[in-house]
């Protein structure tokens, strides 16, 4: 699925992408590098749109990839909603400059507020 490989094995980058969408979901934004930020973007965008389907097929594909149920419930019954009106763009990237250890280039993403 990814398009970037992120330097880890397939089984370690899907982990980490699962976990990453779990959270952001979850707390609304999340601080990491920007190639991880694009990737959890693709994936986050698409759990949403499962949400707004509704239906019994898209819960368990959300399942199958969120970490925990109580935020595949929150996509559900919170977000879904308040995105109805709005066709994708559903998470914002905004850039923070390089981290001070190995100088990756980080970045925030975080849901965008206004539906």
């Amino acid at each position: 699925m990814p398009g970037r490989k992120l330097g880890r094995p397939t089984a370690h980058r899907n982990a980490m992408l699962r976990g990453l969408v779990t959270y952001l979901l979850e707390n609304g934004s999340v601080e990491t590098t920007l190639t991880r930020a694009k990737e959890v973007r693709s994936m986050a965008e698409k759990m949403i749109t499962l949400g707004k389907k509704n239906t019994l097929a898209s819960r368990r594909a959300a399942l199958a990839y969120i970490t925990k149920e109580d935020v595949v419930t929150k996509v559900f019954n919170e977000l879904a909603p308040k995105y109805e009106g709005r066709n994708g763009g559903y998470t914002q990237i905004f850039k923070m400059g390089p981290r001070r250890g190995d100088a990756a280039e980080m970045a925030i993403i975080r849901l965008v507020d206004e539906a």
